[in-house]
């Protein structure tokens, strides 16, 4: 089983983008064929200053190594250093229909954030369904908010292949319908776009300064907190064992106990949660060459897989 996942670099990675997508790759990469890109092709459509961008992709790499991702399991790659990607994405539309597209929420939803309206924001759809389908991808893991996308990939295989044959592989979405929600300092989903994220590795004076800015109500100490939407609970589950998330439930529902303590405790329990990765983070620093090593060797074996398809692709639309 070939299972495929990509995170864009378009900023510093957050607890939003551990929990939502990193941790569960790397959860994946025990369970087949994993291949997993930084996604900087995509990522041009929001990020327009190239030190910027340059800078986001080597984080991006230095932390999912740091987190967990064996590239002795999985292939690391940068999407940009497989040239077929974009060559599949413009044979794929060709055949791709406006309304397709237009009825795609994502596109919506980021001009409605104020995002400058573009052709590739318009199309990204097609580039995602050209990362997916140029490796033979059997399962593509995503949140809620990319069924769409992948919904447009299969689309796109079946009018592919109507047109030409059987060339394509249908791939199978594998839906994350727990996947964490995590709530950034205002209260609202954690993302870049919201400008409300608490990064993964954030040195300790502006770690502990957002997690005691966290938004809270005004019940005072002695009185039950509650615990319906409450951001400290939702983001102590995800860092605390289950006996210590379930002792603070009791707190907050007994009443006695202060959201000033609460946040502490939290933010005691997110230092500790990525201690180890810390530690990690330093030594791959330590090591200047490992990661242009990691991703040369990821996108070699990953062009070594696209390489077949594109093949299949040109010679069935007739550009051999």
């Amino acid at each position: 089983m070939r299972i495929l996942s990509g995170i864009q670099p378009s900023g510093t990675l957050h607890l939003g983008n551990y929990f939502g997508m990193m941790r569960p790759a790397i959860e994946l990469q025990d369970q087949g064929e994993a291949l997993y890109f930084i996604a900087d092709y995509h990522a041009l459509t929001t990020v327009r200053n190239a030190a910027d961008l340059s800078k986001n992709i080597r984080d991006v790499a230095i932390d999912f190594l740091a987190c967990g991702l064996d590239p002795q399991k999985a292939c690391f790659f940068r999407q940009s250093h497989v040239p077929a990607v974009t060559e599949l994405s413009w044979i794929l539309s060709v055949l791709t229909p406006m309304g397709l597209l237009e009825r795609c929420h994502s596109y919506k939803d980021k001009l409605a954030k104020g995002f400058i309206p573009s052709h590739g924001l318009f199309a990204y759809p097609v580039l995602m369904a050209a990362d997916i389908l140029i490796y033979d991808s059997d399962l593509v893991p995503v949140g809620k908010d990319q069924k769409q996308h992948i919904e447009v990939a299969r689309d796109l295989v079946i009018k592919f292949n109507e047109a030409y044959g059987d060339t394509l592989k249908l791939p199978e979405p594998s839906i994350r319908e727990e996947a964490a929600v995590v709530p950034g300092v205002n209260g609202e989903k954690m993302s870049k776009s919201y400008g409300n994220t608490i990064g993964m590795f954030e040195e300790e004076k502006p770690l502990r300064k957002k997690i005691m800015g966290l938004k809270t109500d005004t019940t005072p100490i002695e009185a039950p907190k509650p615990t319906e939407n409450s951001n400290i609970l939702a983001l102590y589950k995800l860092v605390a064992s289950g006996a210590d998330y379930d002792q603070m439930v009791a707190e907050f529902q007994s009443g006695g106990v202060g959201y000033g303590t609460f946040k502490q405790r939290l933010f005691e329990a997110i230092w500790t949660y990525f201690a180890p990765m810390r530690e990690r983070r330093a030594e791959i620093l330590a090591d200047p060459g490992y990661v242009d090593r990691v991703l040369k060797e990821g996108a070699e074996k990953a062009n070594a897989l696209a390489t077949p398809v594109m093949q299949r692709v040109r010679k069935a639309v007739g550009l051999t």
